[in-house]
């Protein structure tokens, strides 16, 4: 089915920060347009694989938040980011003049509130999971989204899902269950996973929340993708975030209210608690901003293939910080993911706008 039969992106909206590609000018005098260079070509993949350098390091800052005394909780931490990436991005949408900074622009509306709900659901699954999962294997359980983000693009969104890309999601499955080596698969929890990989004190009834809430991550990480792909240029990227982090931060506050969750002071080493919390809210609103941005410009399931590249990220920064070593087949499955990913972009097709070369909606408005 083609891709214009779907009315989620092809409505009548504003086009923001698009630009035509550049023109030469032929001996005849006739204008003709330059072929894009690879980073033209594949600008959102890159800008999706950038932001999984910061979402690996927001990651880290979160683990090491769960590992002070006390721990801080999940909703908790969401209010301080989302809070300093809502104030954030009033201002520069304020300053630069970006119209409509906090209803949004008209005719996407509905589909920047069901961005906020959807991604408080995915970002609290992805901190509650933090709780007992490592920061690996919450990477890598979360490789499900690049599947459920290609099947929901083509059933809501019409966008072609090929076989490539269908080969490479379920190579990169077993990539995931490498690094995962589920008990029923690979035996008994003791066996399977080596000493140190996950936190000593995750029970296997813990675990099995975490691996849970990473579950609840996939699914509301799957609609989040799936309506900025359909939001497309319509909206600023800063329009984007907004969204996502008022409701972010509404609804985390309204969950800590509901479940009688304490605000948690620092009572020792203070600067390192309001340090981390500082690199979460930082290193969020950096990653957000190019996987938006990135989103934007690519397909759903081609841009969500693109969050693999996080697991080396994640792999790395735990054994810097936590000394934590992958196994071999940890480093087998790594190896698997990233060729995936990599065959994905070497072998995409071209992005939806065929005509328009879209640069940072950062510097332009």
């Amino acid at each position: 089915m083609s891709d214009n039969e779907s009315p989620l992106i092809h409505a009548v909206g504003h086009n923001y920060g698009a630009i035509q590609p550049t023109s030469t000018c032929q001996v005849d005098g006739t204008i003709a347009n330059e072929p894009p260079s690879f980073t033209a070509r594949n600008a959102g993949i890159l800008l999706v694989f950038s932001s999984q350098f910061f979402f690996a390091c927001m990651n880290i800052s979160v683990k090491l938040l769960n590992k002070l005394e006390p721990p801080v909780h999940a909703f908790q931490v969401i209010v301080v980011r989302m809070g300093i990436t809502f104030i954030c991005c009033e201002i520069y949408m304020v300053v630069m003049g970006i119209p409509d900074p906090i209803i949004g622009p008209k005719g996407v509306r509905m589909l920047l509130v069901i961005r906020g709900i959807s991604g408080f659901f995915g970002l609290s699954g992805l901190y509650l999971s933090l709780q007992y999962l490592s920061v690996a294997d919450a990477t890598v359980l979360g490789f499900l989204k690049p599947l459920t983000t290609a099947v929901a693009g083509c059933i809501l969104l019409k966008e072609r899902f090929s076989i490539k890309q269908a080969v490479a999601g379920v190579c990169s499955l077993l990539g995931v269950v490498l690094v995962a080596r589920p008990p029923f698969l690979f035996g008994s929890l003791s066996t399977a996973i080596p000493e140190g990989h996950f936190l000593p004190e995750s029970t296997p009834a813990q675990r099995l929340s975490g691996v849970a809430a990473c579950m609840m991550h996939v699914l509301g990480a799957t609609a989040a993708y799936t309506s900025i792909r359909a939001i497309g240029t319509r909206a600023h990227a800063l329009h984007i975030m907004t969204f996502f982090a008022l409701g972010s931060t509404i609804m985390a506050s309204l969950g800590m209210v509901a479940f009688n969750i304490s605000v948690v002071y620092p009572t020792s080493r203070s600067w390192t608690w309001i340090l981390l919390l500082l690199m979460n809210g930082v290193f969020g609103f950096v990653a957000q901003a190019l996987l938006t941005m990135g989103l934007q410009r690519e397909t759903a399931s081609r841009g969500a293939m693109g969050v693999y590249i996080e697991v080396l990220f994640a792999v790395i920064l735990e054994r810097l910080i936590f000394g934590i070593i992958p196994s071999l087949l940890s480093v087998i499955g790594a190896a698997i993911i990233m060729s995936c990913a990599l065959y994905v972009v070497v072998s995409g097709h071209r992005s939806r706008f065929p005509d328009v070369f879209v640069h940072s909606n950062l510097t332009t408005s």
